[in-house]
C-alpha cells in the first residue's frame, strides 16, 4: 500500500550495505532492547490492542455523533495532529460528513480562543479532552473554559454526559476531574507516546466521531505490521526510506522536505512533522522535517528549492488514486486557451505537474527525491501509513544511537514560560 522509489535520490552509498546494522536496530525495537524501550508499545499494537475498550470507542462515538454539531478536540501535539491528519485526509476539507469536529488547547492565541467559543455558543456541543497529565497549559487553559461553558449550557449533569476524557488511566489531574465529574474516559496506554498515539483512543475516538471507518483504520495498521517485520532491506520499504534518510544526511543533506500534491495531506504533514522532528532532533543529531503542498507552494519555494542553497532533498508522499476526480470542459469561444486540456482529469493535471516538477529539481536543480507512494487517502492507507513511517522513523533514530521516544529538549520553553507566567 506504500512503496519507497530511490531512482531519484543521488545515493552514493547502496541501501543494502546497511542490512547488518539495521538487522540490529529492528532486533532491539522488537525485543525492547533499545533505547526508549518502555515506549515501543505501538509494535506490538496492531495485534494487542484492547478489543473491549475499542468496542465501547465506538459505541460512545456513534452516540455522540447522534446528540451533537460541533466536537471540541481538546489536546496539543500528538493529542490533536494524528487526529485531524486523518479527518482531513479521508474525509477532505469541506466533507459533508456531521459533527463539525473543531480543534482546541494546542494555542495561547486569544483572538482564535475567543472566536471559537462565541461560534460554538447556539450549537449543540461535545467535547472530547485530551492529555495524560492533564497539566499541559494550552490544553488545561481551554479546558478549564469549555467546562465551564458546557456547565452553564448544559448543567453539571448533562455535561457530565458530553465530555470524554482520554487520559491515564490511573492518575493525574485529568483523571482525577474525570473521576469526580464521572466523565466517560478512555486511556492513553503508558507504553504509546504521544506522537505514536492515533492509533490508540487518542486518536481513533475523534476520528470515530468524524465519521470514519475506524477498523479500515486498524486493517490498514496489521497489513504494514505484517508487510514490515521483516528486516531485509529488500522487502522492507519502511527502513530502506531509513536508511536512504541516513546516506542523504552523510551527503551533507540536513533539510528533509515532505512534499504532498494533495490539499487533503497538508495536516499530514504537519503529523509527520512532530514524529520525525521531535523524535530525531536530539544531542545535534537529526535532519530538520520541513514541508510543502504542491503545485500550490511551487510558487513561493519552489525558487529556493531549484537554485537555492543545497542543504534538503525531497521526499515525494504521492497518491496513486484520488478520492474524487474530474474532467476539464471544453469552452467553444477558448478565450482563456486553455482548450488544450479538454476532456484531461485533472488528477492527470495534478500528476504532469508533479512529473515536470520531478524532472525540474531533480535534473536542472539537483535536488535528490525520495518518492513515497500511496495508494490512496482512504482509512485503511492512512493506518498502513502511519505504522509505515513509526517504524521508519524508530529504525532512523536507533542509526543515530538517540533515544526516539522523549523529547528532553521541550521541557527548556515550559520551565521558562512558568517562570514568566508566575507558576509556583
Amino acid at each position: 500500500m506504500m512503496k519507497l522509489d530511490t531512482k531519484h535520490a543521488f545515493l552514493k552509498e547502496d541501501i543494502a550495505g546497511y542490512q547488518d546494522i539495521v538487522t540490529k536496530c529492528h532486533e532491539d525495537l522488537h525485543n525492547k532492547t533499545g533505547k526508549g524501550n518502555d515506549y515501543v508499545g505501538w509494535v506490538e499494537w496492531p495485534n494487542n490492542y484492547d478489543k473491549e475498550e475499542y468496542a465501547r470507542l465506538k459505541s460512545v462515538a456513534a452516540d455522540i455523533r447522534e446528540k451533537c454539531d460541533v466536537l471540541m478536540v481538546c489536546g496539543i501535539g500528538g493529542s490533536y495532529l494524528g487526529a485531524r491528519a486523518a479527518v482531513e485526509m479521508i474525509n477532505g476539507m469541506y466533507s459533508d460528513k456531521k459533527p463539525e469536529i473543531i480543534f482546541f488547547g494546542n494555542t495561547f492565541s486569544s483572538t482564535y480562543i475567543a472566536q471559537v467559543m462565541e461560534y460554538i455558543k447556539d450549537k449543540e456541543v461535545a467535547v472530547n479532552v485530551i492529555s495524560k497529565s492533564g497539566t499541559t497549559t494550552e490544553t488545561a487553559l481551554a479546558f478549564r473554559l469549555l467546562k465551564q461553558f458546557m456547565e452553564e449550557k448544559y448543567g453539571k449533569e448533562e455535561a457530565a454526559k458530553r465530555i470524554v476524557a482520554t487520559t491515564d488511566k490511573a492518575r493525574g489531574t485529568l483523571k482525577t476531574i474525570a473521576d469526580k465529574e464521572v466523565y466517560e474516559t478512555f486511556v492513553i496506554p503508558d507504553d504509546i507516546g504521544g506522537r505514536f498515539s492515533v492509533i490508540t483512543p487518542v486518536g481513533l475516538f475523534p476520528i470515530a466521531v468524524a465519521g470514519i471507518d475506524t477498523d479500515a483504520i486498524m486493517t490498514g495498521l496489521k497489513k504494514a505490521y505484517e508487510d514490515l517485520k521483516d528486516p531485509d532491506l529488500s522487502k522492507n520499504d519502511a527502513y530502506a526510506y531509513a536508511v536512504s534518510r541516513r546516506i542523504l544526511e552523510n551527503q551533507g543533506k540536513d533539510v528533509e522536505m515532505l512534499v504532498s500534491y494533495e490539499t487533503q495531506m497538508t495536516m499530514v504533514a504537519e503529523w509527520w512533522k512532530q514524529l520525525f522532528g521531535e523524535s530525531e532532533g536530539k544531542e545535534c543529531k537529526g535532519n530538520l522535517p520541513t514541508s510543502a503542498n504542491f503545485s500550490t507552494d511551487l510558487h513561493s519555494l519552489g525558487q529556493f528549492v531549484q537554485d537555492g542553497k543545497k542543504v534538503l532533498y525531497e521526499t515525494l508522499l504521492l497518491i496513486d488514486k484520488p478520492t474524487l476526480d474530474l474532467n476539464f470542459p471544453e469552452d467553444a469561444d477558448n478565450l482563456d486557451g486553455m482548450n488544450y486540456l479538454a476532456g484531461k482529469s485533472v488528477d492527470w493535471v495534478n500528476k504532469m505537474a508533479c512529473q515536470g516538477t520531478l524532472e525540474a529539481h531533480e535534473e536542472t536543480g539537483g535536488v535528490p527525491n525520495l518518492i513515497l507512494t500511496l495508494d490512496d487517502m482512504s482509512a485503511e492507507s492512512f493506518g498502513y501509513m502511519c505504522y509505515f513511517f513509526f517504524k521508519a522513523c524508530a529504525i532512523t533514530c536507533y542509526m543515530l544511537d538517540i533515544n526516539p521516544f522523549n523529547q528532553p529538549g521541550v521541557e527548556v520553553y515550559k520551565k521558562n514560560m512558568f517562570r514568566l507566567l508566575g507558576k509556583k
